[in-house]
């Protein structure tokens, strides 16, 4: 019962990260208005998303191996960086002047984002690889969410419109999956066997 609670409240998590990266993706592309909200709600896309990846993992560390582990460790790294990203750019880029902001990424800031990107990139793949071969998600859900998150990390080296079909396609791959945690149930036996 506890591991169901457990898988539950990351795929509600999960489902919060899709719709947030919808929101994110609308007000990108002016069908949403930029303004205090989708700007506010705009960092916790990859706070949720740190949450349903948590929990995907439980799911499948039992099949994933040490692969597995290395891809979640690299995918929460990488989904925590870009929560820190997605904070700076909503809330302290607007209160800067247009040269600190050119300063900034330019120097180390600019870096930091770009590795911030590869560790993401590096993570999703390793964590799809192991989620494949754990043959507990769905494979074309497994896919989306790895085929999308390759322009949705790269957020200023793509054109804009491939970043915002990245994220579109990740954010249907990332509800895909979570929606199985929501049947998940039946692994917390054998996770209580195993002493976890």
């Amino acid at each position: 019962m506890r591991h169901s609670a457990l898988y539950r409240a990351t795929g509600a998590a999960g489902l919060v990260c899709a719709v947030l990266l919808l929101v994110n993706i609308l007000r990108r592309a002016g069908a949403l208005p930029e303004n205090t909200l989708t700007h506010a709600v705009a960092p916790f896309g990859a706070l949720a998303g740190l949450l349903a990846i948590t929990g995907l993992y439980l799911l499948i560390r039992g099949t994933a191996g040490g692969l597995g582990l290395v891809g979640y460790l690299l995918n929460a790294a990488g989904l925590a960086g870009a929560f820190a990203i997605e904070y700076t750019l909503h809330y302290v880029f607007p209160l800067l002047g247009r040269s600190v902001i050119d300063e900034l990424l330019a120097g180390g800031t600019g870096r930091a984002f770009l590795v911030t990107s590869a560790v993401l990139i590096a993570g999703v793949l390793t964590f799809s690889a192991a989620a494949l071969r754990s043959g507990a998600l769905p494979a074309v859900a497994i896919a989306f969410y790895a085929v999308g998150m390759i322009p949705g990390s790269l957020r200023n080296l793509v054109p804009v419109p491939v970043y915002l079909t990245g994220l579109v396609i990740a954010a249907v791959g990332i509800a895909w999956m979570s929606a199985r945690l929501w049947t998940a149930r039946e692994e917390a036996a054998p996770l209580r066997a195993a002493g976890v």
